[in-house]
């Protein structure tokens, strides 16, 4: 019998430029230099995975994760690089397959994929693409993209994108399968469909978390009856950790109320009280104490049975000594925790 992989913890950004109260930006290269300096942290602090969102706006750093994970990959030795998400809709399957080959390459076996359809659309008209196809071209892309991973020289024929007969993609990663997983933030579909193609599913945990139980349940139902072994499931929070419990909500609850007022208006104004709520033991929201982050990934495991936590990090223009503190306490506290309460 095969030795259970261990419980793995990582970190995640989108690169957020939150304005200041004078309404000025994070400088770009300042916080694109921030991120590396997160990732190299979370190696030597021994967590297990870094990840860069991707999107292709004003006020986001990063609209190439692949070239940012590269750079990461340079800086770091063991940790794995990943995208949290690549944009698979308004991407060329060809050219993610190929990016993240070399990112393997570079990394000496690090790198994996996260393909989601993204909950921002401003990629699509950006790229030519309508959204009135939205949900047509993510299906036939990562149909693409999973027959490039199994097959090379690859057949493929679609309607989104031209036909491929006999087509050599190069180069060919490190690992025998490069990794690929789905992201999924809420509808049964996706998990089904996630299910089916027995790929591993991430689960962006933003509101009640035991509302995603059914949703994990649909998942591995769906593999089961495809004839599938049922994937990993990693769930993404946000998050925010100090020594103590009131240091850490006192301190990180304005930034967190200015990163929901500019980047989730449209739920409305964020107050101390809310706050609070959304950080309680049975909230989605990760800020509090190493206990008490503990205490809340092993309930979700209870629910949900996932084996990857993936904090979101350096939200609402967090400074730079208190991220990388959340950092080392997520890698030195909460991962050794959780591994000893489950047993690894």
């Amino acid at each position: 019998m095969s030795k259970r992989a261990p419980f793995e913890i990582g970190i995640f950004t989108f690169g957020e430029l939150t304005k200041d109260a004078d309404g000025r930006p994070i400088d770009v290269a300042t916080r694109v230099r921030d991120i590396l300096q997160w990732a190299r942290v979370a190696d030597e602090a021994g967590l297990d995975v870094f990840g860069v969102g991707e999107h292709h706006r004003e006020d986001f750093a990063v609209s190439a994760p692949p070239v940012v994970l590269a750079a990461a990959a340079a800086q770091t030795k063991n940790i794995k690089l990943t995208s949290t998400v690549t944009v698979l809709s308004s991407a060329d399957p060809v050219r993610v397959f190929e990016d993240f080959s070399t990112l393997d390459l570079v990394s000496g076996g690090r790198a994996e994929i996260t393909a989601g359809r993204g909950a921002y659309l401003e990629s699509f008209p950006l790229f030519g693409q309508s959204l009135d196809r939205y949900d047509e071209y993510f299906e036939e892309k990562l149909d693409l993209l999973l027959k490039i991973r199994e097959e090379n020289p690859v057949t493929w024929s679609g309607r989104t994108r031209a036909a491929l007969d006999g087509a050599g993609v190069w180069p060919r990663p490190i690992q025998d399968e490069l990794p690929i997983w789905a992201a999924v933030g809420g509808t049964p579909a996706s998990a089904v469909r996630a299910g089916k193609l027995g790929l591993p599913l991430y689960l962006a945990i933003l509101g009640a978390p035991e509302r995603f139980g059914p949703l994990a349940q649909l998942y591995r139902g769906a593999a089961q009856q495809a004839g599938r072994e049922p994937g990993r499931i990693g769930i993404t929070s946000h998050f925010y950790v100090e020594e103590t419990s009131q240091g850490a909500r006192d301190n990180f609850y304005p930034h967190y109320s200015s990163y929901i007022g500019q980047n989730m208006p449209r739920t409305g104004q964020l107050d101390r009280d809310s706050f609070d709520v959304w950080a309680s033991p049975r909230g989605a929201l990760f800020a509090g104490s190493p206990a008490e982050i503990v205490d809340k990934i092993l309930w979700e495991h209870e629910i949900l049975g996932h084996t990857r936590f993936l904090a979101q990090v350096g939200l609402g223009g967090l400074s730079q000594a208190q991220t990388l503190r959340s950092i080392e306490l997520l890698a030195t506290e909460v991962l050794p925790a959780v591994r000893a309460a489950l047993g690894q």
